[in-house]
């Protein structure tokens, strides 16, 4: 079966993801993380991109993003990876791609921004990179609590329903970085930035339906249902 599309739908909310290859690194150390961060923020204005939440660990970036134009994410991401990836291959002395095929990435219920900012903001201590999110520097968590102001962050509107002044908001959503995400939401996350599939209530995915280029749902499983045959024509012949 021929692989689908990228799932991007200009003025939604998307989650992206690059990974490295299995059981490799793209981030050594701080200087790769920096290198990354700076090529991130130079790109963005120029693509079109709102980037809303991301962290970055040893073998991923995840972005939180709204993009104005469909090719937007792609862009966005060829012109980090031009920035970043060559200075990386000299810095460590290689060649060849760093990250494992084609970035990934889904659309997102606006209902779920803040579970989705989450979602991003706690991929470090998933991923065993620190303990907590908050602490993380290479993330936007720290802007989301309130320690300091990340100028290359947008603050989606659904972040505002958190409180009615920043300091109300920083402090619901730092309660909420403290708990962990349902297991259940979790994998539906993974699986959804993972997959290409929509994320979200069922209403707003078949509105997406209709917006996007491509199917936004996997298809239900098994053999479709045989349409039943008509009274009229059981049992006939072929010369009846």
């Amino acid at each position: 079966m021929a692989r689908l599309p990228r799932l991007v739908v200009p003025g939604h909310l998307h989650l992206v993801l690059q990974r490295a290859p299995a059981g490799q690194v793209v981030f050594q150390d701080d200087e790769d993380f920096v290198a990354y961060r700076r090529a991130l923020g130079g790109a963005l204005a120029g693509h079109g991109v709102a980037l809303h939440a991301y962290a970055l660990t040893p073998s991923q970036a995840l972005l939180l993003l709204t993009p104005a134009e469909p090719g937007g994410p792609s862009r966005l991401l060829q012109a980090v990876g031009r920035r970043f990836g060559g200075a990386y291959n000299r810095r460590h002395q290689r060649s060849g791609a760093l990250w494992d095929g084609r970035f990934r990435a889904t659309v997102v219920d606006p209902a779920y921004l803040v579970d989705a900012t989450r979602y991003v903001e706690t991929a470090p201590v998933r991923a065993a990179a620190c303990t907590s999110a908050a602490d993380h520097p290479w993330s936007s968590a720290a802007h989301h609590v309130g320690r300091h102001v990340d100028p290359d962050i947008t603050e989606h509107r659904r972040f505002w329903q958190l409180g009615n002044t920043p300091f109300e908001r920083e402090a619901a959503y730092r309660l909420l970085l403290e708990q962990p995400l349902p297991g259940a939401l979790l994998q539906r996350m993974d699986d959804a930035v993972g997959k290409g599939w929509a994320l979200g209530e069922r209403a707003f995915v078949e509105r997406l339906a209709g917006e996007a280029p491509r199917r936004v749902a996997p298809l239900s499983r098994g053999r479709p249902r045989n349409k039943p045959v008509p009274k009229n024509v059981r049992g006939t012949s072929a010369g009846g």
